[in-house]
C-alpha cells in the first residue's frame, strides 16, 4: 500500500495523504485498494480496504465518508456523531481526530488548511464543482483566505481530459480568464486543464500558497484509478485531519 503526502509547508498538527490503487484486496477492475461503496465493488472488499487505510495510514478515527454529487455544499464535521449520509462535496473539521475526506479518480481532490492550524478541509472538485462554487464556498466557510494553504491532489492531467465548446464556455462566462485553462482540439472540443482552473479559482479568493497538481491519473495507471481510462474503476481518498 502507498500514499502520497503533501510537500507543504502545513503546521505540525495537520496530518494529510492521498491513497494509490494498490496494497487492497478489490479485483478486476477494481483492484486493489478500492475506498468507495458505490461503484460496484464488492461490498466486503471495501471493508477491508477501508480497515487497511486506518491500520496502515494509523489514522485516529474512521474517516467521515461523504455522499459526494458534484455539488458546493460543504459540510462541518463538528460533533460526535453524524447522519448516516451526509450529500456534500467538501469538508471541515476545527477538532481534533475529524477526518476530512473525498473520494476521486480523475475529479480533483484539494485538501485545504489554516496556516495555525485551526482548520482543515477537503474538497471534491470535478468541473462542474469547479463551475458552480464548491471551491468558494469551503473558503468562505474556513474564513480569512490569505491564511489558507491549498494542496491539489492527483487528478487527470491537461492532455487528457477532453470537454465540449459548452463547458469551456461556461467556464469563459463565470470568469474570462478561465478561458486560458482550455486548449481547443477541434471545432467542438477542448482539453480542459482542472489544475489551472482551480489556481485561478483560488487565487482569485484571496488563496496564495498553492501547493501539488503534479500527477495525472489517467496517464499513471500503477498509481491511479481513472474513469476516463476505464469507466469501471475503483476510488482514490484524499484525507486530512488535525492531530495535537
Amino acid at each position: 500500500m502507498s500514499f502520497i503526502t503533501p510537500d507543504w509547508p502545513a503546521p505540525e498538527q495537520v496530518n494529510a495523504l492521498s491513497t494509490c490503487c494498490d496494497g487492497g484486496v478489490s479485483a478486476h477492475g477494481y483492484a486493489s485498494f478500492n475506498i468507495a461503496t458505490h461503484v460496484g465493488d464488492d461490498i466486503l472488499s471495501v471493508a477491508e480496504n477501508r480497515k487497511r487505510l486506518v491500520r496502515d495510514a494509523k489514522l485516529p478515527a474512521e474517516p467521515v465518508w461523504l455522499e459526494q454529487a458534484h455539488g458546493t455544499t460543504v459540510a462541518v464535521l463538528g460533533g460526535a456523531r453524524y447522519p448516516r449520509v451526509i450529500e456534500a462535496d467538501a469538508s471541515i473539521a476545527r477538532c481534533d481526530d475529524r477526518i476530512c475526506a473525498v473520494m476521486t479518480a480523475d475529479c480533483l481532490p484539494i485538501l485545504l488548511c489554516k496556516q495555525d492550524g485551526s482548520a482543515v478541509a477537503a474538497v471534491h472538485a470535478g468541473w462542474r464543482g469547479l463551475l458552480s462554487g464548491v471551491i468558494e464556498n469551503t473558503i468562505n466557510a474556513l474564513g480569512e483566505p490569505q491564511q489558507i494553504l491549498a494542496w491539489l491532489g492527483p487528478a487527470i492531467g491537461p492532455g487528457c481530459f477532453e470537454v465540449g465548446a459548452e463547458v469551456k464556455g461556461a467556464f469563459s462566462n463565470k470568469k474570462a480568464v478561465m478561458g486560458q485553462a482550455f486548449q481547443q482540439i477541434d471545432e467542438a472540443h477542448y482539453m480542459a486543464d482542472l489544475y489551472a482552473l482551480a489556481r485561478m479559482t483560488l487565487l482569485h479568493n484571496g488563496v496564495k500558497k498553492m501547493y501539488g497538481g503534479e500527477h495525472c491519473t489517467y496517464n499513471q495507471p500503477d498509481q491511479f484509478y481513472s474513469y476516463r481510462r476505464q469507466p469501471i474503476t475503483g476510488r482514490m481518498a484524499s484525507l486530512i485531519w488535525l492531530q495535537s
